[in-house]
């Protein structure tokens, strides 16, 4: 009989468990956690057991939310409970609480929040929102009051140290120190950055655990959101648009017309999934209706077909994907997600080809001036977490790995289309390989831009181009689009016979100037620190191994990557000490603040070069 699993646990609680062991206690908690997760046992009365030899029985009772969020709800029969090692160690055990799963229940103006971590700030990028003006020159904005100053900079002290350990010594430990942190910044009203904390632990679990499909880069991108939104936070100086809202509040948006333009599968490694049509106002303006709940891979397949929850529309998302809407007493988030509010009512309308106004403007400008604007509107400086929506023609060159490689129409820029999430059981890869089956096909292409690849597009949906006679030819009711996540391309959707160009460069000839510029140097250097932590730093700075590092970046031009590079390496290993061997300065401050400056360099560098590539 397979274990149960065990119920998220809210981050206070398992942070006040391992502040209440004794040092003695806290060297055994790594290793009393391992194997923790294979002996749960579920009881009659619903609660979940976990025995420790034969006097101890640790007890959960998750509450209504299905989440331990009481200290009272994790109970140990120990003679040292609720002190004792039996219990840390299986709510280190158990996943991280999302904070808003069991905070406040979705209301019916409130949708769930479709990211690939529900812990994941609220999006606010240009795909779904419409481009907001600039502030009324007369309005300021509060500042942030002491309490979240002082949240903030306990939040930057763990973080700093946790990335001073590293994955290597990141142990329950350390990343109880930063849940403690993380919830102190959600008491203070700072969302976003605890947000941002939770992700670092999950991520230096997964790590520590070697979990599939975690790879370090994404954690050092986490630590870098982290420390970056911490540093800017206990400055004081900025306004609370930073801290995030912990909630999405909605607003009147009045009578609106919104065309359907994709729908996006929605599966996370937490076990959410659902659907995220994107729609199309009159003006370009973007909204999206999601239907993101706990379910895995059968939630989102099912979502992609089912009834869309707005004023009694009698449309499903796949019908709403190829429609319209004409809504009144419409309410809007300020990320452009259209709420379910008592009072909104909506009726069908029909939809618009992407030939057509207001959709045929996505398609419009050449994408190399629009990939600039859609990696803005995803970085975390604007609140976002994903690129906007980006459209243009291409001609398929061929397959190329994992890669569909095209070129852009009217002689423009080789890219590659890759995957837009990588799951075997969603058809995205599936129609790319069928694609690459048709060298020289025009197409049309609707996706995001891989802001970490050169020239890399995750196409959403595909359609065929007006007066192009080697172009696909789908169903009438499909209203001129495919969209990759839910439609299966077919044979028949193809055109007969071949569309082969002899001036297509050939694959191996795609430009990459990301992989050919020495800045894998530097990202391996942050990443050599995420891992192993401030001494594995130090290290790749001294002898030969630093000349291997800054000499290729100075020969290339990028000193300024060099310079920091090697202040980093040398704050690593600065470690003073007094006459008698004792640290005089132990603090990861400066440690931190060193990687953090290295870190920004890197991203907007690599930034650069990948607009660069679009052009």
């Amino acid at each position: 009989m397979s274990p149960e699993p065990l119920p998220p646990v809210a981050p206070d609680v398992l942070a006040e468990a391992v502040e209440q062991l004794s040092a003695r206690l806290r060297k055994k908690l790594d290793a009393a956690i391992t194997g923790c997760a294979e002996h749960v046992v579920r009881a009659a009365d619903g609660s979940l057991d976990v025995r420790f030899g034969e006097d101890a029985l640790v007890t959960l009772r998750p509450g209504p939310s299905g989440a331990v969020t009481e200290a009272e709800q994790a109970v140990c029969t120990c003679l040292l409970a609720p002190c004792c090692l039996h219990r840390a160690a299986v709510l280190g055990a158990a996943p991280i609480a999302d904070a808003d799963a069991y905070a406040h229940t979705a209301t019916d103006t409130e949708a769930p929040e479709p990211t690939a971590d529900p812990a994941a700030p609220p999006r606010t990028d240009s795909t779904t929102a419409p481009v907001p003006g600039p502030e009324p020159s007369g309005s300021t904005a509060p500042p942030l009051t002491p309490a979240q100053v002082r949240a903030a900079t306990a939040l930057w002290e763990a973080a700093a140290e946790a990335l001073s350990a590293g994955v290597t010594a990141g142990g329950a430990v350390v990343q109880a120190e930063l849940l403690r942190a993380a919830h102190t910044a959600r008491l203070a009203g700072l969302p976003r950055a605890e947000a941002a904390a939770l992700r670092v632990v999950r991520g230096l679990r997964a790590a520590r655990e070697r979990g599939r499909g975690q790879r370090l880069g994404d954690l050092t991108g986490a630590f870098r959101d982290l420390l970056s939104g911490a540093a800017l936070l206990a400055s004081g100086t900025v306004g609370p648009g930073v801290a995030g809202t912990a909630r999405r509040a909605y607003e009147e948006g009045g009578s609106l017309r919104v065309y359907g333009l994709c729908r996006e599968p929605v599966l996370s490694a937490t076990g959410y999934g659902g659907v995220s049509t994107h729609l199309v106002g009159p003006d370009g303006s973007r909204y999206t209706i999601s239907d993101v709940r706990p379910g895995g891979l059968a939630r989102t397949r099912g979502a992609g077909s089912a009834s869309v929850a707005l004023g009694g529309a009698v449309l499903d998302h796949a019908g709403l994907a190829r429609g319209g809407l004409r809504i009144v007493g419409a309410t809007v988030s300020p990320d452009g997600r259209l709420g379910a509010g008592r009072g909104v009512s909506a009726t069908p309308l029909r939809g618009v080809d992407w030939s057509e106004e207001p959709a045929s403007a996505l398609f419009a400008g050449p994408p190399g001036e629009a990939v600039a604007a859609a990696l803005d509107a995803g970085s975390p400086e604007a609140g976002g977490s994903e690129a906007a929506l980006l459209g243009c023609d291409v001609e398929v060159v061929g397959p190329a790995g994992e890669y569909l490689v095209v070129r852009v129409a009217g002689g423009g820029p080789l890219l590659r289309l890759g995957a837009a999430h990588p799951h075997p059981e969603l058809p995205h890869a599936a129609n790319l390989r069928r694609i690459a089956e048709h060298p020289g096909l025009v197409l049309r292409v609707l996706g995001r831009p891989d802001p970490d690849r050169a020239a890399t597009l995750r196409p959403l949906a595909v359609g065929p181009v007006p007066g192009e006679p080697y172009t696909l030819r789908l169903p009438e009711e499909w209203l001129g689009r495919a969209d990759l996540g839910y439609d299966r391309l077919q044979e028949s959707h193809f055109p007969r016979g071949t569309g082969g160009s002899d001036t297509i460069a050939p694959v191996a000839a795609v430009p990459d100037p990301l992989a050919d510029a020495p800045l894998w140097r530097v990202r391996r250097l942050l990443e050599t620190g995420v891992a192993g932590g401030r001494r594995a730093v130090a290290e790749a700075g001294r002898g030969t191994d630093a000349a291997g590092l800054l000499a290729p970046l100075r020969r290339a031009g990028l000193g300024g990557a060099a310079q920091l590079a090697a202040a980093l390496t040398a704050e690593a290993d600065r470690r003073p000490r007094d006459a008698f061997g004792r640290l005089t300065d132990a603090s990861a401050d400066g440690y931190a603040r060193a990687w953090l400056a290295s870190a920004v360099h890197l991203a907007a560098a690599e930034r650069s070069l990948v607009v660069a590539s679009w052009s």
